[in-house]
């Protein structure tokens, strides 16, 4: 079996990371599911020798095994076009199947620019809610990790001015969860999750907003009740200090950048995206397309790394 592996848009770093990695000796076994000749073309830039394999498995430095999905438009290196929209989405739509029929272990994706896409007639907010449509999930929930730190998300790529009509109960409780069975799935048996209040001062009893009270409070303690292992609500302005992170499994914020600021600074170039709650294992590189570095060579394959031994660590663990 292999790893399914998207380079998402193509005038940005994605293809370079499938070229790159392909030299390396020691590699998961990696499912690119892009067009051949973009692949080729990004190696002829990065002056790096490659040879395209139709196959799902290879272990020799230089070739890529590729399930081919043709380009209509040509890429220009470095520059978005919106005409490239439909190649991206036709390749998460591919490789997403590929995973349902089990016939990968897993997909990783690639940066994608979410602003041409939806540039080009696409309603596309995030690769988390487009895999949710693809599988007919419900309810997925977003979790970055990097060494030392996860950080899930109550609620996603929603302007800041929505995120409090979304802190519902029954929509809350579906995400720790879901948070609390995936962590139980790469092999952690009771998992301690950090719950953050919304508000500054988690409400600062009241004054300072009512969603603690009224929400999130009772909802952990109901919680507590049934044999999870929550604390909070907590400060989020307290919540990523060394020692409040002393034994904790994952850190539950409200909301996009609440947490994730934290978990960036701490792991630029080695974190990981993981998309919870879907039928298949997803993890992605958490980085965006770094147009300017497309074709240079000068990027960091730290991230992608992360994001494999993540798919591997769940693999595993459901193997075992």
């Amino acid at each position: 079996m292999s790893i399914a592996f998207t380079p998402g848009e193509p005038a940005g770093i994605g293809p370079d990371l499938a070229v790159i990695y392909a030299q390396k000796k020691s590699r998961k076994n990696l499912l690119v599911f892009t067009d051949p000749d973009l692949l080729l073309a990004r190696a002829k830039k990065l002056n790096l020798s490659i040879k395209i394999k139709e196959k799902n498995n290879t272990s020799i430095p230089g070739e890529i095994c590729v399930f081919p999905i043709k380009k209509n438009t040509k890429t220009e290196v470095g520059v978005l076009n919106p005409d490239n929209a439909q190649f991206v989405l036709n390749t998460l739509d591919v490789a997403t199947q590929h995973c349902l029929d089990k016939q990968c272990d897993a997909l990783i994706t690639g940066p994608v620019h979410k602003g041409v896409i939806n540039q080009s007639g696409f309603d596309f907010t995030g690769h988390t809610e487009y895999l949710a449509n693809l599988s007919n999930t419900q309810k997925t929930v977003m979790m970055l990790a990097t060494e030392g730190l996860r950080v899930a998300l109550a609620t996603t790529h929603i302007p800041l001015s929505e995120v409090s009509k979304h802190i519902q109960t029954d929509s809350l409780q579906q995400t720790i969860k879901i948070i609390h069975t995936a962590l139980q799935g790469s092999g952690i048996a009771k998992p301690h999750i950090v719950v953050c209040g919304l508000n500054p001062h988690a409400g600062e009893g009241g004054y300072l907003g009512s969603e603690e009270i009224e929400i999130i409070n009772p909802l952990i303690k109901q919680l507590n009740r049934q044999g999870f292992n929550l604390t909070g609500s907590v400060p989020a302005d307290t919540a990523f200090t060394p020692d409040a992170l002393k034994g904790v499994d994952c850190v539950l914020a409200m909301y996009h950048d609440q947490g994730l600021p934290v978990l960036k600074t701490l792991g630029f170039k080695k974190a990981v995206n993981i998309t919870l709650g879907l039928p298949f294992i997803r993890t992605s590189v958490d980085h965006g397309t770094a147009l300017d570095l497309a074709g240079t060579g000068n990027i960091s394959l730290g991230s992608l790394h992360t994001a494999l031994d993540y798919a591997q660590n769940f693999i595993d663990n459901q193997h075992a």
